[in-house]
């Protein structure tokens, strides 16, 4: 074998070790956008998903994503269990949540979220949902949005310090805008360099309870803004942050496919490969307790 064929050889090896690569993807939609369950199966096979969590909306308001609810994800996962699971959700202030969240999370669901409705992040119906996530020891998804969901972030420690036995999983442009100590909260998608210490990375050091989900534009932009924090973040984070793709994009590989950018950038970016691997699957595994 001459120099040319032994580095063609060695790209391909390479090339295939990675498409082998094991990724649990702990956020998506049923219908998000409109999309059909075989456009979506097609996507997360595209992009070479191993393993989804579908999460499903509540009764209302469809995650601002025409977003399907409980017994989509449901179906969808009893007809592809070994690339499906799934969590339960509900609004958090309607008579109904328990009932609800109960039902699912007896049905098999491994966590509640997301969460993605108009309530205070720090208000009693949180901390219900908090409640039943340790009834039935599981973690719960949130959505931070300034002025619209889960709204306060600067509280949040009150919960984790309310609930130290139940993890929380923060998401959205709330939630990675604040990776920056000086973070403007009316900012959705902040282009500036990073400033460490914001309220978002004190949270995943200082408590065991709080992970975070890399998912969506937010958590593209989060990585992409600041390179050089970025790699600093994760080795910082490693054990504390999950893969998520959150795109409603039919065609995995497209320029518009966050989930693939994402996966892009945590194999560009993380420090080093037992790093990379805690973050695409390793991590969640252990968290939702999914047996690959």
């Amino acid at each position: 074998m001459n120099r040319r064929e032994f580095l063609l050889a060695a790209t391909g090896a390479a090339l295939h070790a990675q498409a082998r690569e094991i990724i649990i993807d702990i956020h998506q939609h049923t219908n998000y956008s409109g999309r059909s369950d075989a456009e979506l199966v097609k996507h997360q096979r595209e992009m070479g998903v191993t393993r989804t969590v579908l999460l499903p909306a509540g009764r209302r308001y469809g995650l601002a994503a025409q977003a399907f609810g409980n017994d989509s994800v449901v179906a969808l996962a009893r007809q592809y269990p070994k690339e499906y699971v799934y969590f339960a959700n509900e609004l958090p202030d309607i008579p109904e949540t328990r009932e609800v969240l109960e039902k699912y999370l007896k049905m098999g669901a491994l966590g509640i979220g997301e969460q993605k409705f108009p309530v205070e992040c720090d208000s009693s119906h949180i901390d219900l949902v908090a409640t039943i996530a340790r009834e039935f020891n599981v973690p719960v998804l949130l959505h931070f949005e300034h002025g619209k969901y889960n709204t306060g972030i600067e509280r949040f420690h009150k919960v984790l310090e309310r609930h130290p036995r139940v993890n929380f999983i923060g998401h959205a442009q709330t939630w990675w805008g604040n990776i920056d100590k000086n973070h403007d909260q009316t900012v959705m998608y902040p282009k500036t360099k990073v400033v460490p210490g914001g309220i978002t990375d004190r949270l995943l050091s200082d408590y065991a309870n709080m992970y975070g989900d890399l998912a969506a534009g937010s958590g593209v932009n989060a990585l992409g803004r600041d390179e050089d924090h970025a790699r600093e973040f994760l080795k910082r984070h490693q054990d504390k942050l999950l893969f998520g793709s959150d795109c409603n994009d039919r065609q995995a590989g497209s320029d518009k496919c966050l989930g693939a950018k994402q996966i892009a950038q945590v194999r560009r970016l993380a420090p080093t490969p037992a790093i990379r691997r805690k973050i695409l699957h390793q991590n969640a595994s252990k968290l939702l307790k999914i047996k690959l």
